[in-house]
């Protein structure tokens, strides 16, 4: 039986599913639950990065994720290096932990184009990214991601990166490598705003903190230009299900459709 949106389950390439996850306890299970047992999904990993809130105990009492716990918190990229590290399979699918919405035909749309060699990445638009990442159809620093291990780079130089310095240096190796890009529209998922976790004032200061780490891993200009090379590296066609369905994506114009 398949689920809406999903692809058949008996494609030869299997996917590891890596969730980096700092105190995050209120919101992961919903994350599991959308992605523990999915047909395409071989294993699940858990990277809880020195959380001190019981994220761990939450993802342990879950069951059926393999739970990987850092003593001390280093940060996002360092965390999914640890996890890719310890993934089995080649494909790897990124996810953040706090999603909310998202349910398992979101990761089928997500993992299709590139399972089916329509695109060689994919990355998700959320309901919630910023106003203007939803106009042109792209949100450059969007957590969700589906690629081979060869397009995220050597994992030692991952771990050399500033603490949220990933999703823009896999941007470059993208760009440098022109590669094909698949952007995945999810009308139901968002990721709460920092500030609706911590309050405000440590809201702010956490976005401050993750901008600092994005521009001293690559400069703000070129930031910029990475937008509109991805933009330009988009693939249009929409890989059909064995069924004969289409996938939901993203219907901006030159985005996949």
């Amino acid at each position: 039986m398949t689920m809406p949106g999903e692809m058949r389950a008996d494609l030869p390439r299997r996917v590891s599913c890596v969730i980096p996850a700092y105190n995050e306890a209120p919101r992961i299970a919903r994350v599991l639950a959308a992605v523990l047992g999915h047909p395409l999904v071989d294993e699940v990993i858990v990277v809880d990065d020195g959380s001190h809130d019981g994220t761990a105990e939450v993802v342990a009492g879950i069951g059926g994720a393999r739970l990987i716990r850092l003593t001390q918190n280093g940060g996002k990229t360092a965390a999914v290096a640890e996890g890719v590290a310890a993934a089995r399979h080649d494909l790897v699918m990124l996810l953040d932990s706090d999603l909310l919405g998202l349910d398992a035909h979101h990761l089928s749309a997500l993992i299709a184009p590139v399972l089916e060699g329509a695109a060689d990445v994919s990355i998700s638009l959320r309901r919630n990214a910023p106003l203007p990442w939803r106009l042109i159809g792209l949100d450059y620093i969007s957590g969700e991601r589906v690629l081979s291990r060869q397009h995220l780079g050597d994992l030692a130089a991952l771990r050399n990166l500033p603490r949220f310095g990933l999703e823009v240096h896999m941007n470059r190796f993208w760009i440098a490598r022109r590669l094909r890009v698949a952007v995945v529209c999810w009308p139901e998922v968002e990721s709460p705003f920092k500030s609706a976790k911590h309050g405000a004032w440590q809201g702010l200061w956490a976005d401050l903190r993750m901008l600092r780490d994005m521009f001293r891993t690559v400069p703000l200009h070129r930031a910029t230009a990475q937008i509109w090379a991805l933009r330009r590296q988009r693939v249009k066609p929409v890989p059909e299900l064995r069924d004969g369905r289409k996938i939901p994506t993203q219907t901006v114009p030159g985005a996949v459709k």
